[in-house]
């Protein structure tokens, strides 16, 4: 693999990370405010996969025909 590739994927990673952190944050103050404990339905986890997977795609470029 070549250095642009390796520097990409670490990039990627890095915003990858800091997503999924403030995601958690996010989820855990929602619950705070609720005062309830912090839980993510089946349901919400599966828009949430696949919002991901559509912005991937977009992201990606493979939703051209």
């Amino acid at each position: 693999m070549d250095k642009g590739k390796v520097k990409i994927i670490a990039i990627g990673t890095i915003i990858g990370a800091l997503i999924g952190a403030a995601s958690s944050f996010i989820l855990l103050k929602r619950a705070e405010n609720e005062n309830v404990d912090p839980k993510l339905s089946a349901g919400e986890g599966l828009q949430l996969g696949l919002g991901l997977m559509g912005l991937m795609r977009l992201l990606a470029g493979s939703d051209k025909d």
